[in-house]
């Protein structure tokens, strides 16, 4: 009896969230932005894709952007606010499937830690309205960088280059 004891409290420790990561959570929905709207008013916004992945978190599958090799110069915007984010001249072919960066508009993209996977990621997100755009990961070019933002096609707007 005492050996199924220690193992179930064993199991439970381990199969446990922690409270710092469940405060780390929490406080990134805590988090106030510039732009703020409803629900509602990001779906009449938003298409149902930008919706899923800006405001709910969600991934849209590789290699479905049309951004993915898109090689023209200018700047991509957050799909949901039009701040800055990007620049064409940052991005880079990663081979993922999503277009990938290896260096934001300082002040423009926010970081937090996301742990949905069970492990810690950086996700990132427009500073001025907290939509969510993807991860970065330290895998990018070592000439520059060496990190890989790696971000939602459908959180983008592009601005060509006058």
């Amino acid at each position: 009896m005492k050996k199924i004891f220690i193992i179930a409290v064993v199991g439970l420790l381990f199969s446990c969230n922690s409270v710092a990561q469940k405060k780390e959570n929490d406080s990134k929905k805590q988090e106030t932005f510039k732009v703020t709207k409803t629900n509602a008013e990001w779906k009449k916004l938003l298409s149902p894709e930008a919706f899923y992945v800006l405001r709910k978190a969600g991934t849209e599958r590789a290699f479905t952007s049309p951004y993915n090799k898109n090689y023209k110069e200018g700047t991509y915007h957050c799909a949901g606010c039009n701040t800055p984010l990007f620049k064409s001249k940052h991005k880079f072919d990663s081979g993922t499937g999503w277009p990938s960066f290896d260096r934001e508009i300082e002040g423009n993209v926010s970081f937090s830690t996301d742990y949905d996977l069970g492990y810690a990621r950086t996700e990132e997100h427009c500073a001025t309205c907290g939509g969510h755009l993807g991860h970065v990961f330290t895998d990018g070019p070592r000439k520059t960088t060496g990190k890989r933002h790696c971000i939602n096609g459908v959180a983008l707007k592009f601005v060509p280059e006058e």
